[in-house]
């Protein structure tokens, strides 16, 4: 089996882009890997067909072989833009084996621990803040409206949500500061009229769930650690799954943790088993959080594995589509150390056409499909009358501080 080329998708999810790589063969077997990235998607597909000269004749089944020549290629320049690229290219790989041995990826990795996931709704109360019409749900006005989401979430069947810096109003918006760009934005400072809203919005959230459901907060890089430190120490009352910092500095972010009972996840923003040590030997984080689709499923493993090795849950970053969530949930099926996993709820209403099989959810779990390669193909019809415009700024880009 040979390598016979490299499409791209960039498809316009509404408010921000999803990337995707199909990498075909002279078998006439196609795999499929996202690598989404929310503000520079074209950089990333780009990347990717660079790369694709390299690969060009090879047996894509070896596959740490294939992720080596890579590598190699991107030494000098790791992580980011190369490092996604390089996912996407290597997860279509695991499904191009998976689906010529006809078995799941999982199979490839010695077997599932577990056939089903439970998950969290992401970005609960977020997307609806800015894109309810898009999604074709109620907008988020008033604190009642954050009631009812939580009602929602209970109602519907899960047992965890995670949400941002929520305002309600007309229009509702998120606190951007670390991403909208504008003075001020750089500096990372809290004042306490924010945190005043903050636990008036985790509380909100706290009396409308109940006392058993999971609730996280994500903070983004919207802060430095004095300001996250203040904001998880106000929280320490609500009983939080974690409170989630992006953060380039493991001892910064060790001393958040020292200072509060609140759990801290981190990590969505890391690259390869070298980045993560250093905050595992930080003693940095509670959870664990890797991206599967920028580190691909072989180096997400290894980060998981080392994260087991200090006694550290993961939970896979999933803030895609559902080709991503089946990449994310082959991982949590490889594991031993899955604390849960994200999914976002809320999207647009073409979502599940975007792959071949309909995703299965039970009981705020989510079925872990035991289908050939990823479980189900990227529908490319779709993905093609779905093309993210060049140069366009996803829609939680904002010019302000507070929005």
């Amino acid at each position: 089996m040979k390598i016979t080329g490299i499409d791209t998708f960039v498809v316009d999810a509404g408010w921000r882009p999803w990337s995707f790589v199909a990498v075909r063969t002279d078998e006439g077997i196609t795999g499929y890997g996202e690598c989404s990235d929310g503000r520079m998607p074209y950089s990333v597909v780009s990347a990717a067909h660079e790369f694709e000269a390299i690969l060009l004749g090879k047996d894509p089944r070896p596959i740490e072989a294939r992720y080596w020549d890579l590598y190699r290629m991107a030494r000098q320049s790791p992580g980011g833009i190369a490092a996604k690229a390089i996912a996407g290219i290597e997860l279509a790989l695991w499904d191009i084996k998976a689906k010529a041995l006809g078995v799941p990826v999982y199979e490839l990795l010695g077997g599932p621990i577990r056939t089903r996931q439970r998950v969290y709704w992401s970005h609960c109360g977020s997307s609806r803040a800015g894109n309810y019409e898009a999604i074709g749900v109620p907008p988020i006005r008033t604190w009642s409206d954050i009631s009812a989401l939580g009602k929602e979430v209970v109602e519907r069947g899960f047992t965890a949500l995670k949400t941002n810096i929520v305002y309600p109003g007309d229009p509702a918006h998120v606190y951007r500061g670390g991403f909208g760009g504008g003075a001020g934005t750089t500096d990372g400072t809290i004042d306490n009229a924010t945190i005043d809203h903050i636990h008036t919005l985790i509380g909100t959230f706290r009396d409308a769930v109940g006392p058993n459901v999971d609730i996280a907060l994500d903070l983004n890089f919207n802060f430095r650690v004095e300001a996250a430190t203040r904001i998880c120490n106000a929280l320490e009352d609500l009983r939080m799954m974690w409170v989630e910092i992006d953060m380039y500095e493991p001892e910064g972010l060790r001393e958040i943790r020292d200072a509060t009972s609140v759990p801290i996840c981190s990590g969505e923003n890391l690259y390869t088993p070298r980045d993560y040590r250093r905050y595992f030997e930080a003693r940095s984080m509670d959870v664990c959080m890797v991206d599967v689709p920028w580190n691909g499923l072989s180096v997400s493993k290894k980060v998981a594995d080392m994260a087991e090795s200090f006694e550290v849950n993961c939970a896979p970053h999933n803030y895609y589509s559902h080709l991503s969530t089946l990449h994310s949930l082959h991982l949590c099926a490889i594991i031993g150390n899955v604390r849960i996993c994200e999914i976002d709820i809320d999207d647009v209403p073409w979502k599940d056409d975007l792959i071949t099989e309909k995703m299965e959810f039970d009981n705020g779990d989510a079925l872990i499909p035991d289908r050939p390669g990823w479980g189900a193909d990227l529908n490319e019809e779709v993905a093609r009358a779905h093309v993210w415009e060049p140069g366009r700024l996803p829609g939680y880009w904002s010019g302000s501080g507070d929005k």
